[in-house]
């Protein structure tokens, strides 16, 4: 269906008893032109793409779960597109544009808030390199403004300016940035997808591939049987490399757990999304009033959506040490999501080595964010059989090249292990 004010008037009209389902509960096909395993974020942006921008409409999204039980609904909803390095620049500069048209495009309330996303620096240093990306951001049309302490303070006074060890002394801060709703994003795509004929299949995972004599993947073996594909596309995050072996392919790929909380509802206090300088921690208000932020990876290769309580510990107190007016709110949930952390901290989208086999991965910290873009440029890839010029450094051979994309540094860093 399609939502509109007449469509709420209608439903109203019933008490809200007779609105349709968002999207169908497909049975699989024998056999489709595309099948996408992985039914989060990204996998159903690509099925839309496929379909809104390419005709590709016989396509199957594959979710071993429901929709939204993944890393879609266990991340801390921030969007952005303040980085740095080509490749990245303005592939998450394409994203932002599209969560900014995204409402009107998918037809669905998604929520976005471009509250705008603040990043803190405590030293002349940091100042420095944060000079240096917002004019590489305003270089490439992005905006960004380098803001000195007065203007922090005026923006958000709550803060720990005069930490004896870490004091606020400016940020950067890009205004388009800010918030969506996880689930209502996928839930959205969903939506706009299955519209358009795409066939959205839950509780169905995948279990093995079907290849031909020469190697070719030609389907996927899944609980509910088995599933012909012209294309298979995997775009299932923490599980990357658990699902690649089922094809004997071998990722540059570790899985970590990434930690989010939740704190009680309070009045109004956080107008943006900060982030701390001096440490890995991150924070926004959500509409309900919780405190939403998270921190590092739990420092071990897990595929448990739970994480450890150390990182708890290491969260709060990047927290106190931010605005130590927080420390008598309680929490109210944490929950963890399995991160595909690449070598260099940037995604891989290409085709693998095994024929008709494609890869959407290695997203790490910049998932949620990526979604919009991420959906169009492996649509590109699937329909055309080359990178979408937004994606041409995203290439998996990159580590064989030495053209890493190293943004921050924040990749697995498998030397530690």
């Amino acid at each position: 269906m399609k939502y509109s004010i007449f469509s709420l008037a209608r439903a109203a009209l019933s008490g809200h008893k007779k609105w349709p389902r968002t999207w169908r509960d497909a049975e699989p096909k024998p056999r489709y032109d595309v099948v996408i395993i992985g039914g989060g974020g990204h996998g159903l942006a690509t099925a839309y793409h496929l379909a809104a921008e390419y005709g590709i409409r016989n396509v199957a999204v594959l979710e071993k779960g429901w929709i939204g039980s993944g890393n879609a609904g266990r991340n801390t909803t921030i969007i952005r597109s303040n980085y740095l390095l080509p490749g990245n620049i303005g592939f998450y500069e394409l994203s932002m544009k599209l969560w900014e048209t995204m409402e009107r495009d998918l037809n669905y309330n998604t929520m976005v808030s471009q509250r705008g996303v603040l990043n803190l620096y405590h030293s002349d240093a940091q100042r420095d390199a944060y000079a240096r990306r917002g004019n590489a951001m305003r270089i490439n049309g992005i905006d960004a403004e380098l803001l000195d302490r007065t203007a922090v303070r005026k923006m958000v006074p709550f803060l720990n300016f005069d930490n004896a060890r870490f004091p606020i002394e400016g940020g950067l801060l890009q205004r388009r940035g800010g918030t969506a709703r996880h689930d209502a994003v996928v839930w959205g795509y969903a939506h706009a997808a299955d519209r358009l004929g795409v066939d959205i299949i839950q509780n169905c995972e995948v279990t093995g591939f079907v290849r031909d004599a020469g190697g070719r993947v030609t389907g996927v073996e899944t609980s509910r049987g088995k599933i012909g594909a012209g294309k298979v596309g995997m775009a299932v995050a923490g599980s990357s490399s658990r699902v690649a072996a089922m094809a004997d392919l071998r990722l540059p790929i570790e899985s970590h757990v990434l930690q989010a909380f939740v704190s009680e509802g309070i009045k109004p206090l956080i107008p943006n999304v900060i982030t701390f300088g001096a440490g890995h921690f991150y924070v926004s208000q959500s509409d309900k009033g919780g405190l939403v932020f998270g921190g590092d990876i739990d420092g071990y290769n897990s595929y448990a959506q739970r994480g450890n309580l150390p990182v708890v510990e290491d969260v709060c107190e990047g927290g106190m040490a931010l605005m130590p007016i927080i420390g008598r709110v309680r929490l109210l949930r944490q929950w963890g999501g399995i991160m595909d952390m690449s070598m260099d901290g940037s995604p891989i989208i290409d085709r693998t080595p095994v024929d008709g086999l494609y890869l959407n991965a290695g997203w790490c910290y910049g998932g949620f964010k990526a979604t919009p873009a991420s959906g169009l440029v492996f649509a590109h890839l699937l329909a055309r059989d080359e990178p979408h010029k937004e994606a041409t450094r995203f290439r998996l051979d990159r580590f064989r090249r030495g053209a890493m994309i190293d943004e921050k540094g924040q990749g697995a860093q498998p030397n530690l292990h």
